[in-house]
């Protein structure tokens, strides 16, 4: 006895008439019904033509087709069409690879005329229950590689020596977000070590956009930072200097990259307070299964310097536009290039809509539980709405925390900050909207602990397919998915590409597989007790 087939429900949107009249009504037809099965890559010429929609019931009621045939003239008469969404304010029709989908030329100069604004449309399109849904949660394959910080024989002696003086001094004063310190502090003991001088407690500068004076120890763990590095620096004294900041080299001899790990991911451990609060925070959010966590780059601040656009609205986007003409200086990518070329570039970070359409062609199920950190987008619920129509689990910190227990921290910007990377850090599945120091960060530690699920979108290269909207979805999700093969955190090697930070790309100076070096496992414990006592 046969299975009965799945029900497919189609739902459709609406588009301005200027784009229906420019669209045949064949092509309008073809539109009324989705392939149930994405097309195989490479189809061959004897492949059979697909056949046309039929019921069978049909036949039997005139009134039915009547009725189609009135619903066809009826949207002639209205301008009402059937296209998936595109999400670009600003887009130049980009070159398509030849192993992909060759892009709508007309559709994509069609949007580049009419801008498209996703808040005046209702995303609303089939889903089934796809094998990709079941799979997301996979995590990638970590080909065995750990942490291993086996130092050299030079570098054990010098330490020796730099533990018993005490002639130089190191201060540093960290500026900037809570993630833009971290690096700076991994570079402060880097200096002290090439310098064999003490370091100072970092001093944290007063952050005049949040107004934030948090300090070293109301952040990191002091204590714990002390004893980590005891066999790398001397003592730490504290003292406060301000007006120093660093950018070390990324390319520095093993010890010295291996010393950038161990500050990275064992020395700088959040204050127990702050990471009470935040283990607490992701227990909740792990308390029915797995979820996905998003840091979103949607601030008004964010697409000022960037120099993109957010795609809300023509009301936002020429407020963002006043805002960079006022404040040229904030513009911090490029100025001789357009947002039109910035977006196909991968230069803008991806809007509610973009994230939605990837993570759904990715296979995220709809029931997915979806936590965000970031800053209030700009459009505040009307920004995110996308993301919570299609993904209705959607939960900040605020959202999870019981009354009261996010009160101590109010006002302080890296305490949130800080409670974001550890409920981030502990998700199954973890995905920046843009780069950033804190999606670096994750990347590097997520890495470290083992290669946890973390999804780089190729903006690049993806982008043009948001634009072609004569592409059906299960093409765009195959598509998705193929240009996202390689990008799920994966081992990937510093050195294959010049400048790489070591707190980014952990492997291969930190950490070994079973094939590295005939690394054994009396070194690894060798090394645990010399760096953590």
């Amino acid at each position: 006895m046969s299975k009965p087939k799945k029900k497919l429900s189609v739902s459709y949107i609406t588009v301005p008439s200027q784009i229906i009249n420019s669209l045949s009504s064949s092509y309008l037809q073809s539109l009324l019904v989705l392939p149930k099965k994405p097309p195989p890559p490479s189809p061959s010429p004897s492949s059979k033509k697909a056949k046309p929609f039929q019921c069978k019931s049909s036949s039997k009621s005139p009134k039915l087709w009547f009725s189609a045939l009135f619903l066809m003239a009826l949207l002639g008469m209205l301008g009402i069409g059937l296209l998936p969404l595109s999400s670009y304010p600003c887009a130049t029709s980009p070159t398509a690879s030849s192993h992909h989908h060759i892009l709508d030329n007309q559709a994509i100069s069609q949007a580049r005329t009419e801008p498209y604004h996703y808040n005046n449309y209702t995303l609303v399109e089939p889903r089934e229950e796809a094998e990709e849904e079941h799979s997301f949660w996979k995590q990638p394959e970590g080909m065995g590689y750990r942490g291993c910080l086996e130092w050299s024989k030079d570098y054990r002696r010098r330490s020796e020596r730099i533990v018993k003086e005490r002639r130089k001094y190191v201060m540093m004063v960290v500026s900037g977000g809570i993630n833009q310190q971290r690096n700076q502090i991994v570079d402060a003991v880097v200096i002290a070590r090439i310098l064999e001088a003490v370091l100072v407690v970092p001093v944290f500068q007063v952050n005049v956009i949040w107004g934030d004076d948090s300090e070293f120890s109301d952040i990191f763990d002091l204590d714990h930072f002390k004893r980590v590095l005891a066999n790398d620096l001397e003592k730490v004294g504290v003292l406060l200097l301000r007006g120093l900041d660093s950018r070390l080299s990324k390319d520095l001899p093993s010890d010295l990259q291996k010393l950038r790990c161990k500050v990275a991911f064992h020395a700088l451990k959040f204050a127990p307070r702050i990471l009470g609060l935040g283990n607490k925070l992701a227990e909740r959010m792990q308390s029915k299964g797995p979820y996905i966590a998003l840091h979103l780059r949607m601030e008004k601040d964010v697409w000022v310097r960037t120099g993109c656009l957010p795609g809300l609205s023509p009301e936002y986007d020429e407020l963002i536009d006043r805002e960079r003409k006022r404040h040229p200086e904030l513009l911090t990518a490029k100025s001789n290039i357009t947002c039109h070329e910035r977006k196909l570039a991968g230069l803008c970070p991806l809007n509610a809509l973009e994230v939605a359409r990837l993570l759904k062609a990715l296979g995220a199920p709809k029931n997915a539980r979806i936590y965000w950190a970031g800053g209030q987008p700009l459009g505040g619920k009307e920004a995110l709405s996308p993301l919570t129509k299609e993904f209705p689990h959607f939960y900040s910190k605020q959202d999870i925390a019981l009354p009261g227990e996010l009160e101590p921290f109010a006002n302080k910007a890296s305490f949130m900050a800080s409670i974001d990377f550890i409920i981030c850090e502990r998700s199954d599945v973890f995905m920046p909207s843009h780069g950033g120091n804190m999606g670096h960060a994750l990347q590097g530690q997520r890495a470290y602990a083992g290669h946890r699920k973390y999804i780089t979108p190729n903006k690049r290269h993806m982008l043009p397919y948001f634009l072609n909207t004569s592409l059906p979805e299960p093409e765009f999700n195959r598509i998705m998915r193929e240009l996202h093969r390689d990008s799920l955190g994966q081992p990937e090697l510093r050195t294959s590409k010049v400048g790489r930070d070591v707190t980014k790309y952990p492997i291969p100076d930190c950490m070994c597989n079973s094939s590295s070096r005939g690394y054994s496992s009396q070194q690894h414990a060798r090394s645990l007790l010399y760096n953590f006592g």
